[in-house]
């Protein structure tokens, strides 16, 4: 005697709650980029053809606010302090577990060089390597 099931298992899938998951997925990752910017500050950086493949692990930004003003951003966070002793020391607190110490350097076209090469000579007094940040011509 062969007993039949009177219920039978229903082989459909709702995609309904996939696609409700799937949509806040790309709504998190959409905002959550916009929020990733290394470069806070909107600087004109020159343009050169070679580019480095080095990845910084610190970004050193100088904005020249004209008249010979100049303030140091370390990682987009303005220094109290807008000296190259206090960029220095938060160069050195920052690099100093690193295996391979690098730093970038992003200054507007208007700053002189030699701010920029102050800047310099605290990686080579400090054995760092360093990056000049330039736009891609």
């Amino acid at each position: 005697m062969a007993i039949k099931r009177t219920t039978r298992a229903d082989a459909s899938f709702s995609m309904s709650s996939m696609t409700d998951i799937v949509f806040l997925l790309l709504i998190f990752f959409l905002v959550t980029s916009t929020l990733i910017n290394p470069n806070a500050l909107k600087l004109l950086l020159p343009k050169s053809t070679g580019q480095v493949s080095a990845k910084p692990t610190v970004s050193v930004s100088i904005k020249d606010w004209g008249e010979g003003n100049y303030t140091y951003h370390i990682n987009g966070n303005e220094l109290a302090e807008n000296n190259l002793a206090q960029v220095e020391d938060d160069l050195v607190g920052l690099l100093q577990n690193e295996e391979d110490p690098t730093f970038s350097i992003y200054s507007d076209e208007s700053v002189p060089i030699g701010e920029i090469v102050q800047v310099m000579n605290i990686a080579k007094r400090n054995h760092y390597k360093v990056i000049l940040a330039t736009q891609p011509e």
